[in-house]
């Protein structure tokens, strides 16, 4: 599918789930995207909201026809968000011949689409992805970002790097790829859980997606007030621990490996702050504590235990 004129079609798939303010935020900055990109390509948004009473219907007509593809909003509601996003995946394919996913809780910079774009007419990969830049409110606790709390699961790699994997969050994949992959989507056992982006991206890599990291292609994630605790930030490390571990162990690591690894992340977990005292720096209790969490997750994960994501 083209656009009018010969333009690239790009439908942005977004799966939601209760948070209607952000998802309102995340659309505003999407309209900024396709304004920045309009000589180039014509944007639209396939919307699935994981609610069973269509909480976010209030949000889609607001957008309804303010893209020019449209916005086409459909309802899931099983809270199983692989089910969501193929949803969304097969929503996105009636509307472009390019599919970008983000986060409702993301917000990309004008430049987003744009930087994509360029990089994947620079290089003609199937898949172009970028970094998540997070973001928390102004009165959160200061040790949330004097220790790399944020950091948990971002790369900085140079540009137009090959990538292994990619992420839901912040990446465009072509759509005849996905067409002639009918096989490669979301699996539903990890819909729950998490990890299903990591599990979907390395099964499209061995089936030959090619992939490359876009530098200038970043978004940010809203952070709630919630989400900037302590206790959260433990249960968010261990979570995150556990699921990539199953996700690993599901794209074809051995289990023995997967807990050796775990193991070798706990023991310098537990070094990180010894070394850090004896260079005459603040220990980051909080944050060993954490990487502690994330190690006994990995652990857990590899011998089977899966912990549900909220």
């Amino acid at each position: 599918m083209l656009a009018i004129g010969g333009r690239t079609a790009i439908a942005v798939a977004i799966c939601t789930y209760k948070r209607n303010e952000l998802l309102t935020r995340l659309l505003e900055a999407l309209l900024v995207c396709a304004e920045q990109v309009r000589d180039r390509a014509a944007v639209g948004v396939a919307l699935v909201d994981d609610t069973p009473d269509g909480q976010a219907r209030v949000v889609a007509d607001a957008f309804a026809d303010r893209f020019e593809l449209g916005l086409e909003y459909r309802i899931s509601g099983r809270k199983n968000i692989s089910l969501a996003r193929n949803l969304a995946v097969a929503t996105a394919l009636d509307l472009g011949d390019w599919i970008a996913m983000t986060d409702d809780d993301c917000e990309p910079p004008s430049q987003w689409l744009e930087a994509l774009l360029n990089l994947q007419q620079e290089t003609g990969a199937d898949a172009v992805t970028g970094r998540m830049v997070r973001r928390v409110p102004e009165n959160s606790p200061r040790w949330i970002t004097e220790q790399p709390f944020l950091d948990l699961g971002v790369e900085e790699l140079s540009d137009a790097s090959e990538m292994p994997t990619a992420a839901t969050f912040n990446t465009m994949m072509s759509g005849q790829w996905l067409r002639d992959h009918p096989k490669i989507r979301f699996s539903p056992e990890f819909g729950v859980i998490g990890g299903e982006d990591m599990v979907f991206f390395r099964a499209a890599r061995a089936a030959g997606l090619s992939i490359r990291f876009s530098k200038d292609g970043f978004v940010y994630e809203n952070e709630s007030a919630e989400r900037a605790t302590f206790g959260y930030q433990l249960y968010v490390h261990f979570w995150h621990g556990n699921s990539a571990a199953l996700a690993c162990i599901k794209s074809g690591m051995k289990r023995s490996r997967m807990f050796v690894h775990g193991s070798a992340s706990l023991a310098r977990a537990i070094m990180r702050q010894l070394s850090r005292l004896a260079r005459g720096q603040k220990p980051q209790f909080r944050f060993c504590l954490a990487q502690i969490l994330q190690s006994i997750g990995k652990l857990l994960g590899s011998v089977g235990v899966e912990i549900d994501h909220r």
